[in-house]
Formats: structure tokens, sequence, C-alpha cells
């Protein structure tokens, strides 16, 4: 089994900027993609941002707004959320994937004035 925790959501005015954390702990074994989907309410989720071996992905509503970031030593994966907008807000889930699926229970961001 693998643990997701999320941190790092919150309620930021459009324009403003978020940076969420996740941290992976237990059966992990070499290099796995991690990334980042989001679910906002009455839609289906989708992806936001991957990254694997230094190779990004990024959802086109969020390219050149948001960066993701690993650190392979704390096993951990980051997205930095710059010019946010209220159509950002939703849960953001943290996913790991070695050819197992794993999901972190979601930290909400909430873009409003």
């Amino acid at each position: 089994q693998v643990q997701l925790v999320e941190s790092g959501g919150g309620l930021v005015q459009p324009g403003g900027s978020l940076r969420l954390s996740c941290a992976a702990s237990g059966s992990i074994f070499g290099i796995a993609a991690m990334g980042w989907y989001r679910q906002a309410p009455g839609k289906q989720r989708e992806l936001v941002a991957r990254i694997t071996s230094g190779v990004t992905y990024y959802a086109d509503s969020v390219k050149g707004r948001f960066t993701i970031s690993r650190d392979n030593a704390k096993i951990a994966v980051y997205l930095q959320m710059n010019s946010l907008k209220p159509e950002d807000t939703a849960v953001y889930l943290c996913n790991y994937n070695d050819g197992r699926t794993y999901w972190g229970a979601g930290t909400l961001v909430t873009v409003s004035s």
C-alpha cells in the first residue's frame, strides 16, 4: 500500500497563487509517475499535471500558470499554481502510479473574491 497526503489548499482571490504538496509513503519501489487531478462539483475528474522521470504534462487549461515538480528523495510532488482563476476551483487529488494506482484524499482549492 502507498499512502498519499496532500496539503496546501485553501481560499485565494483570482490572480493569486497556491502551492500544493503531496507526500507519499509506504510500499514504494523505484520511481513512479505522480500527478495532480482535480474534480469540480458536477464535473468529471480531470488530469491537471503529471511528472514521470522528469517529463511533464499539463492540461491546456493550466499551461503557463501551473508548474509541477517532484523531490525523489522525499517521494513528494508539488503543484505551484499561479494566476488562479475561479474556474480552477476544485478538489485537487494527488495520484501515484507505478502499475498500481493510489489516490490521496484531496485538498480543496477555492478561487473567489
